[in-house]
């Protein structure tokens, strides 16, 4: 927060840490015809630090863009209805004084002559679509010449049903984005727990209560690892979180590397301490707002959460003294404290930041979520494997057939993994500059230094404010697709419908 305002945190406590068919009663002493019935077809069977991202042009006489990557020496890299009544017995024979009925009633008209029908048209055969038409029957002559085709489907009929993807649906919005439901959302398998069904759930934020704002851009000044546009874009987002959400700045706190008082240098501790202050008092249907614009990396993962093995890091402006904070870290102090109903939005514009803040569920731009990516691995195992028999290296062969099997297995527990500790029932979303494996561009755009990510966010909620988190997502990769190879990505905390609209 800026100098002289109140409610900046002081406390130096930091977390670090089928049934079977139905069954017809027996007809008592009824006893089956003595004869089987006719055929009736009704009743057949069925058949060092690198860049902050992705080198982009510089004009206006500044130096080539210097990525926001991680600093040297970082490791890089889911019975029949009515039964018989009881004592019924079936007759013994007819009755003694037994006569043939007479006929019958006068009212009645005679039967008919059977010798005034005519004969059938045809001998009889088997019924039609089972056995194939007889040979004596003509093909059928097809519709009338005067009848025009189907124009399409009736005027009933809708889309056609959604796509699923790992057990939730998801299908295209027909009109505007709606607002989150207020009801409690729940998912996944039903288990029976001491005296009542159990189920995970959630419940959405309707970001009416509290609002509070954590925005940190470090520009490195004077370190070799410098870089030019993250205090822009800490300062970029303070104002257009007023302008656009209704943030109070006295309920924000900004952290730059050129503010003047010292709480407001984003230090290690600093960040920690901002971070404990944001999620501090948090209640259902607050709306708090995390924004990070600076260097990012990846280290070792030490909990096997993470698919590829590394844990992603952002990187204070003390790094090289006090060390970088892990996204197992950042997590527990800004999700896992939070309560069901409250919003938190992260951004970070920074390198390896796909999953800088641990949630489970990534979701692509048809808003569906995403699965462990083992095809990928597959071809790299499969053409490396190739490649070693070409050359009659057995042994490099096994070793890639080998580390596939590994990785696969891998990917799949790192995903259970994660989706059984981090899932929330808070609502926390995260958008990021990239994928865990590509790095994020410090740039310019209209002749100011920005990080990519934090111009495209703005830039694409400026233009249109009523989107979907899918319309979001799409407007935003579409806003850096022409100048730069960065993917930005969406998470959550929980299983979402990315078809409601964002707010914050």
């Amino acid at each position: 927060m800026w100098p002289g305002q109140s409610g900046y945190p002081t406390s130096d406590n930091q977390s670090g840490t089928t049934s079977s068919p139905p069954q017809f009663p027996n007809p008592g002493s009824y006893a089956p015809p003595p004869n089987p019935p006719a055929y009736n077809p009704m009743h057949a069977a069925a058949p060092s630090i690198p860049s902050h991202g992705s080198p982009a042009p510089r004009g206006f006489g500044f130096p080539p863009p210097v990525s926001r990557d991680n600093h040297p020496g970082h490791h890089h890299n889911s019975g029949y209805p009515g039964q018989f009544a009881g004592n019924y017995a079936p007759p013994q024979g007819p009755p003694i004084p037994y006569a043939p009925p007479p006929g019958p009633p006068s009212q009645y008209p005679p039967p008919p002559d059977p010798r005034n029908y005519p004969p059938p048209p045809g001998p009889p055969g088997p019924p039609p679509g089972r056995q194939g038409p007889p040979s004596q029957y003509p093909p059928p002559p097809g519709p009338p010449r005067n009848y025009p085709p189907p124009a399409g489907p009736p005027r009933g009929y809708g889309a056609p049903p959604p796509q699923m993807s790992g057990g939730y649906a998801y299908t295209a919005p027909s009109g505007p984005p709606q607002r989150p439901p207020q009801q409690q959302q729940f998912y996944g398998p039903q288990m029976q727990g001491p005296n009542q069904i159990q189920q995970s759930s959630f419940q959405y934020s309707q970001c009416n209560g509290k609002k509070k704002a954590l925005c940190i851009g470090i520009n490195y000044v004077g370190q070799k690892e410098e870089l030019r546009g993250c205090i822009n874009d800490a300062n970029n987002m303070k104002r257009f979180l007023s302008a656009q959400f209704g943030y109070k700045e006295e309920d924000m706190v900004i952290l730059t590397d050129d503010a003047r008082d010292p709480r407001q240098i984003p230090t290690q501790q600093n960040i920690l301490r901002a971070m404990e202050w944001l999620v501090r008092d948090a209640r259902p249907n607050d709306s708090l707002f995390f924004h990070y614009s600076g260097h990012g990396g990846q280290t070792k993962d030490l909990d096997g959460d993470e698919e590829d093995g590394y844990d992603e890091v952002i990187y204070p402006v003390d790094f090289k003294v006090k060390g970088h904070i892990v996204d197992d870290l950042m997590h527990d102090i800004m999700v896992k404290r939070l309560p069901a109903g409250c919003r938190l939005t992260a951004i970070f514009d920074s390198c390896h930041s796909g999953s800088a803040l641990d949630l489970p569920y990534i979701y692509s731009t048809e808003g569906k979520v995403k699965e462990p990516n083992l095809a990928a691995e597959a071809g790299q195992s499969l053409m490396s494997a190739a490649t070693s028999y070409a050359r009659g290296d057995m042994g490099g062969v096994f070793s890639s057939v080998t580390g596939f099997i590994k990785t696969a297995s891998g990917g799949r527990k790192a995903d259970t993994i994660s989706k059984t500790t981090k899932t929330s029932p808070a609502d926390c979303i995260s958008w990021s500059g990239c994928k865990d494996s590509q790095t994020s561009a410090d740039t310019q755009e209209a002749g100011r230094a920005t990080g990519a990510m934090s111009y495209a966010f703005i830039k694409a909620l400026g233009e249109n404010p009523q989107q979907s988190y899918q319309q979001l997502l799409v407007s935003i990769r579409a806003t850096l697709k022409a100048k730069y190879s960065q993917k930005p990505q969406l998470s959550s905390s929980h299983p979402m419908d990315t078809n409601i609209l964002f707010i914050a």
